[in-house]
């Protein structure tokens, strides 16, 4: 098969490939953004496998940066482009199933090949275009198989994410898993225990996000690999109900463990342990925290004023998005409305202060302002008060605060 044209970020590399074979080595462009090209979505990453070694790769160019350079791999600097140009290689026995003891620098494109994950990333591509395809990878894209290169067993041997990543592209890609390739996760899957929670995090969460979640989370339940995933080994049935959902892509990580922490039927008090489990960073718990506590009230009822200001605009709508999934139409518009029409968006805003009330009471500082300040604050996003001073004041003083 040949492609008719590139797309541009090729073509801007194809001057890289052409300085290494008229150094007389092989280059080719490789990985999963070939995959994507035939598949007509856009690509992320340009990278390029060559017959040089890293050091004559290092002497052709001048800017280059070890990235990876004990594994082949030489970042390459060419104007304001950077490119990742990795050696042929192949790989030793995996003793810990993520890592090979060693590797070797071949010259053989095949033999390169041969240590790819599945076959629909096993492409090569020539700058003129033409396909190299040693194991009918073009065969299964056509007929949306994921098939692993070779002995499937080896390869997830090999690396054991390599079975998380399968149902990743399942759930992104909609294909559906080759049989021996799905038979050797079913068998294999225990060796994601040797695999570190933050690797296993990357793939499950772009399974959350893929358009055809459904069909990649009932995969993720028939071949056990939930089973060794933090907190999820319980929680079986509790994911075919959420593959039950409504197909719709989710739009955002938050969301996604927001929507997966519904369906496991989590408490708000659970919320940080299950996803400290997970490795996920305290900027995504507090998030995710916020966005049970919105989903849980607005699952009842439209939120109210108090919820809308303490989840804030922009968290106030991915819970309405949520709403999707649970047979409600969004209401978006509705929900930016009301949020627009609070009194006042944050604390900052409201009209007196603790040096205020310290001068108006007479009193001497203490806990008490922080709770006046805190009932005011309710008050007026509850539009019990305006939002004034003078009126806060007597708000307060009729509420026995000072």
């Amino acid at each position: 098969m040949k492609l008719k044209k590139l797309p541009p970020e090729y073509e801007k590399a194809i001057p890289v490939l052409n300085k290494l074979e008229q150094a007389g080595f092989q280059a080719y462009f490789v990985g999963g953004s070939v995959r994507d090209i035939l598949l007509k979505q856009e690509i992320h990453d340009v990278d390029i496998a060559t017959s040089a070694f890293p050091e004559e790769v290092k002497q052709l160019f001048p800017r280059t940066i070890d990235i990876g350079i004990e594994h082949g791999t030489v970042l390459v600097l060419v104007n304001e482009e950077q490119y990742e140009i990795t050696t042929f290689r192949t790989e030793s026995a995996y003793q810990d199933y993520r890592r090979p003891d060693h590797v070797e620098f071949v010259r053989s494109l095949e033999e390169d090949l041969k240590r790819r994950d599945f076959t629909i990333n096993a492409f090569a591509l020539k700058e003129d275009g033409q396909i190299i395809d040693f194991f009918d990878g073009l065969s299964d894209l056509k007929r949306q198989i994921l098939r692993a290169v070779g002995n499937p067993k080896e390869r997830f041997h090999e690396d054991a994410l390599r079975m998380m990543r399968g149902i990743r592209f399942v759930s992104q890609l909609g294909f559906k898993l080759e049989q021996e390739t799905a038979i050797a996760i079913q068998e294999n899957h225990p060796l994601l225990e040797k695999i570190s929670v933050e690797r296993i995090n990357v793939e499950f969460i772009k399974m959350l996000l893929g358009k055809e979640r459904s069909v990649g989370i009932k995969t993720f339940v028939e071949t056990q690999c939930y089973i060794y995933c933090p907190g999820l080994r319980e929680y079986g049935e509790a994911l075919l109900r959420f593959s039950d959902l409504p197909n719709e892509s989710l739009k955002t990580e938050s969301q996604a463990w927001t929507l997966l922490i519904d369906q496991l039927a989590l408490q708000e008090n659970q919320v940080r342990f299950f996803l400290k489990q997970w490795k996920c960073s305290n900027q995504m718990i507090k998030e995710v925290q916020l966005l049970v506590f919105g989903l849980n009230r607005r699952k009842k009822r439209l939120l109210d004023a108090q919820t809308l200001y303490h989840l804030g605009k922009e968290a106030a709508l991915k819970v309405e998005e949520l709403m999707f999934y649970f047979g409600e139409m969004p209401q978006l518009k509705k929900v930016a409305q009301q949020y627009d029409r609070l009194p006042i968006k944050s604390m900052g805003e409201l009209a007196i202060d603790g040096k205020m009330l310290l001068t108006e009471s007479g009193k001497k500082p203490g806990k008490w302002i922080s709770e006046a300040l805190q009932l005011a604050e309710e008050a007026v996003v509850a539009a019990k008060v305006v939002n004034k001073s003078d009126e806060l004041f007597v708000y307060l003083k009729q509420n026995n605060t000072f």
